[in-house]
């Protein structure tokens, strides 16, 4: 179960990079810090925070894809896989174009307008139960394509760590699944409002389904449904900390580990705030699509409360 990123922010740079990272979600801490941002009441003083901790195993270059663009959209022309894949990793790629076409790919580049990186992110790294592996692809800017091609032709094979894409400081947007609550009335789903306690029939319902006319119930009408797990994209997610649980100077796991998770093992991050979804599921980073700052500040971080 995984969310979908259908855009992508604009890199003004001559290297390229790549614009994506993922992990898991582990629970909820608090974080004390000193507030840098400027123009705001509580500038140089402290702040208590919530915070999310996101496990982020090393993700597997395992391919590339090209696109061509015409007026009816993007279209893939190839995908090529690298040679020398873990098999829980291989079994469950679709394409068996291997490294040997790469000098077939490399003539298509008249047509090929986007390089995106196709990521493999494995549960078993981040301590889950979960065998088959997350595939999606990441978007690469910066450059022409040939540049982003031969940056991700160079990381084939190989695993990239959290803080080869992201920094202490960094802002990213989290798109999730949230989570699941069923089935729920129009009161819960849509915040309307109960009627009175003697009405007809009914008293958590709406009251009216709409007019005579037209013959057929709107859209626009509340009605029970599925509420959660929906894809959810929340923007401006700032990394307070960004560690690993070998050199970590603060204590992160609490008693007996995360609830419905355990403890953290490895590369981690702190996000300010909450993120959509429950315990152990996947959370995609993207580089921030609004707002981008011109610098990056490291955040001075006081005490992380377990």
């Amino acid at each position: 179960m995984e969310a979908r990123i259908r855009a992508w922010p604009k890199v003004n740079s001559d290297e390229p990079k790549l614009l994506a990272h993922a992990g898991f979600k582990a629970g909820c801490i608090q974080i004390v810090n000193i507030d840098d941002r400027e123009k705001t009441p509580n500038h140089g003083k402290q702040l208590v925070s919530l915070g999310t901790v996101i496990v982020t195993p090393p993700i597997l270059i395992v391919g590339i894809r090209g696109y061509s663009k015409d007026p009816n959209g993007k279209h893939a022309q190839f995908d090529l896989y690298a040679n020398n894949l873990p098999k829980n990793v291989s079994q469950f790629l679709k394409s068996k174009n291997k490294e040997e076409s790469l000098e077939y790919s490399e003539k298509t580049f008249k047509k090929i307008k986007e390089i995106y990186a196709l990521i493999a992110v494995i549960p078993r790294n981040a301590g889950l139960g979960q065998k088959k592996p997350y595939v999606f692809e990441a978007s690469v800017k910066g450059g022409d394509v040939k540049k982003q091609f031969t940056f991700v032709k160079e990381l084939l094979g190989k695993e990239v760590k959290i803080d080869q894409v992201f920094e202490a400081g960094a802002t990213v947007d989290t798109a999730a699944i949230t989570k699941g609550k069923g089935w729920e009335g129009p009161i819960t789903r849509w915040g309307v409002k109960r009627k009175q306690h003697k009405s007809r029939k009914s008293v958590r319902e709406v009251g009216s389904l709409g007019p005579i006319s037209p013959q057929y119930v709107m859209y626009t009408v509340p009605r029970a449904g599925q509420r959660g797990l929906h894809q959810r994209i929340e923007y401006d997610k700032r990394i307070m900390v960004m560690d690993n649980t070998e050199n970590i100077k603060y204590k992160i796991n609490p008693k007996g580990g995360f609830k419905h998770f355990g403890n953290v093992n490895g590369d981690f991050i702190i996000l300010r705030g909450s993120v959509p979804g429950t315990y152990n599921r996947l959370i995609k980073l993207r580089s921030q699509i609004r707002n981008i700052p011109q610098k990056i500040t490291k955040p001075n971080i006081l005490e992380v409360v377990v």
